[in-house]
């Protein structure tokens, strides 16, 4: 997709929305500034399918809904925004897709469900991500395999894998799978098949339970269900349950920086999902 033929962005109210100040020229520094801020203000979140209304991919509710409304998003909605961003800054980026590894044992083939981009900068390639979850990158990585490149946070490597890449995260020390990829163009029809996909199927997480997450300079909130977790960079982890709505409420509007959607369901929803996963 060109820079003309693509949607329009409000540039100056995604800066304004995640905190970009001063040069906003389509350069590494520029890229890596917004790589860090976009995952601290715009949260990722689940609400709309958990609460089963559609997620909408196209550019302007994108804009409303991340820029405008104080929401967060999940993958498709974070890099859809970001990759319209970039394109309208003078980046140029290749849209790409990939196969969740995460916690998904090693004989089990996934469907392509993650958005991820390809950035082309300078005569080199980065890999740029702002939606993966609870291990969002923070810092675009180059395309380079077997180099572990250091991220405000953890280091991550890619993998030449069957192809393509396997992305990996070091955490406590060891080395873990994310999500493999390869270099392959999508169109938003590709993402728009996934996307409906997790919003309806009935055992879907997103639509069966909450995902939270938000990064900081030294640490990373998540949340999945009643779950809370405050992952600090120096390796020491904070954990608890959430078992009171209100508590549930408060955490999303303050840690999570989440502008609650007006949904007359969901107190009581949260409160079905509450009892469904006790403290174990």
């Amino acid at each position: 997709m060109t820079l003309e033929s693509q949607p329009k962005v409000d540039l100056e109210r995604y800066f304004e929305r995640i905190g970009l100040r001063g040069s906003a020229g389509a350069t590494l520094a520029t890229l890596e500034d917004i790589h860090a801020l976009h995952p601290e203000k715009i949260p990722f979140e689940n609400l709309s399918p958990f609460l089963g209304e559609a997620v909408k991919l196209d550019a302007a509710s994108l804009q409303d809904k991340l820029v405008g409304s104080g929401r967060g998003g999940w993958c498709f909605e974070h890099n859809l925004l970001l990759s319209y961003v970039l394109l309208e800054m003078g980046f140029q980026v290749r849209r790409l897709a990939a196969r969740v590894r995460w916690n998904v044992a090693a004989d089990v083939i996934t469907a392509r469900s993650h958005m991820l981009m390809l950035v082309t900068l300078e005569g080199a390639d980065y890999i740029a991500d702002v939606g993966f979850g609870g291990l969002t990158l923070t810092a675009p990585l180059r395309l380079e395999a077997g180099v572990e490149q250091s991220t405000p946070l953890e280091a991550h490597r890619l993998v030449a894998a069957h192809g393509g890449y396997l992305l990996e995260a070091k955490l406590g020390g060891e080395w873990q799978p994310l999500y493999t990829f390869e270099l392959h163009e999508q169109q938003l029809a590709d993402y728009e098949v996934s996307n409906w996909y997790l919003c309806n199927h009935p055992q879907s997480q997103f639509v069966t339970g909450i995902i939270a997450a938000r990064t900081a300079s030294d640490r990373r909130f998540a949340l999945r269900n009643t779950r809370f977790a405050i992952h600090h960079a120096n390796g020491e982890t904070e954990r608890r349950f959430l078992t009171r709505v209100d508590e549930y409420r408060r955490t999303l509007e303050e840690t999570f920086r989440i502008a609650l959607p007006d949904h007359p369901q969901l107190d009581a929803k949260i409160a079905k999902m509450i009892e469904a996963n006790p403290p174990v």
